[in-house]
């Protein structure tokens, strides 16, 4: 039977309730509605300006059931294309990465140019004059493929808002990521590729949620306390944010280094002198207020449906994909300023492979509680709701509150039944 509405998200501000059905993270019904109402519908991250630094630099990634081919052209124009051969449907291009002028389907040997023109294609005399350069005869162009501060979105509904439309309050978010360089930011090479036994969904919700810190990762608290140097006096505190389509933020203070300026007395003299002049030049370009903001506050940033940007300790760029109700697979990638210095570059990867990376203090943590979560939702016929009510009726909700979360709930309840929560 469908699912609606009433069956899986369910509000009552006078009780000052919000509970989620736990069907939400198990049904298979649910998730081909998600493909169809969310996936297809919603802009999704697909990669950085960074990544392709060069004419002829290209790279596929699978996003939202789709395999896409990135390239930047020889005019340095990027194209977003699907790639598939449109002769048969092969694959056209099945390297990760690289440098090409072209791209030529294995199957049949028709190529391509990096703009996703047909430039050559065998025993063209058996064909019409005039077939190559017939639109259907080209890779096919995503829908919408458009991008804000250098970061890349496509989506595949053709009727979409504008991507600055469906960001809305969250480009403040990432414009204070994009702001940390006057050069430019970028991608630190290489991706990290893991999975969760685990609804997507889960996984949305633990990285803007700054109630589990405290407990899911005290080991990594326990261990910075015990490390010389480590931390500063600063409270674990500060706010969150629904910022409507979904999207939120939790933007909190914390006590460990952020090689953008926060400095910790581990990284020494040399290290504190050159942060302070990272500092006085944000303040430079942004005045005091905006600057501290910048290199002292930390953001978990939340891009409904898939995409978090969580500037920390270090920058990490993840998004995550469901292949199962109960699985999913995720990308990851570090994000730095391109004119960083050495040391504060060493800092900043030590500290996300330290702590954000899947081999560090937190991602197996959250992994673990993720996993255990969707162990628990056998029992959903008996134990049927998650409550996320923390903080509800607040009016300003803290950091470790589940505002940002309700938000999250309430634009998934709209895509997917048309309603609020």
């Amino acid at each position: 039977m469908t699912p609606t509405e009433a069956d899986i998200v369910r509000t009552d501000p006078e009780a000052r309730s919000f509970t989620v059905s736990r069907k939400a993270f198990a049904d298979q019904d649910i998730l081909e509605l998600e493909r169809e109402r969310i996936f297809d519908t919603c802009w999704l991250y697909l990669a950085h300006e960074s990544e392709l630094k060069k004419p002829g630099d290209f790279l596929t990634r699978s996003v939202g059931g789709r395999t896409i081919l990135l390239t930047r052209d020889a005019k340095g124009v990027l194209h977003a294309l699907l790639n598939t051969c449109p002769h048969r449907g092969a694959r056209v291009c099945r390297e990760r990465s690289g440098n090409a002028k072209s791209f030529q389907c294995f199957y049949h040997g028709w190529v391509f140019g990096s703009d996703g023109h047909l430039r050559n294609l065998p025993g063209e005399e058996g064909y019409p004059e005039g077939f190559a350069q017939r639109p259907t005869s080209r890779l096919k162009p995503v829908p919408r493929f458009e991008s804000y501060r250098g970061f890349l979105f496509i989506c595949f509904d053709p009727n979409a808002v504008s991507l600055p439309d469906y960001l809305g309050n969250a480009k403040e978010y990432i414009d204070l990521v994009a702001d940390q360089s006057e050069v430019g930011m970028a991608v630190v090479g290489g991706t990290q590729e893991y999975s969760i036994r685990a609804n997507w969904k889960l996984l949305a919700e633990n990285s803007f949620d700054g109630y589990h810190a405290s407990t899911n990762h005290a080991t990594y608290l326990d261990y910075l306390r015990s490390t010389t140097g480590g931390l500063v006096p600063v409270k674990l505190e500060g706010i969150a944010r629904d910022l409507g389509n979904g999207h939120g933020v939790a933007e909190y203070s914390g006590p460990w280094g952020r090689p953008i300026a926060q400095w910790i007395p581990a990284w020494g003299e040399e290290g504190k002198q050159r942060l302070d002049a990272i500092y006085q030049k944000l303040v430079a370009r942004f005045g005091t207020e905006r600057a501290d903001r910048i290199a002292f506050t930390n953001r978990n940033l939340h891009i409904f449906p898939n995409l978090v940007i969580n500037d920390i300790m270090a920058i990490t760029v993840r998004t995550f994909y469901p292949t199962a109700p109960d699985f999913m697979s995720i990308n990851a990638w570090a994000f730095a300023p391109v004119d960083e210095a050495p040391a504060e570059r060493q800092a900043r990867l030590f500290n996300f492979l330290e702590f954000l990376g899947p081999g560090g203090f937190a991602t197996p943590d959250d992994i673990e509680a993720l996993e255990q979560c969707q162990a628990g939702f056998a029992n959903r016929g008996e134990v049927a709701w998650n409550d996320i009510s923390k903080g509800m009726g607040k009016a300003v909700p803290s950091y470790d509150d589940e505002a940002q979360m309700r938000g999250y709930w309430t634009e998934w309840n709209r895509r997917m039944f048309g309603g609020q929560a």
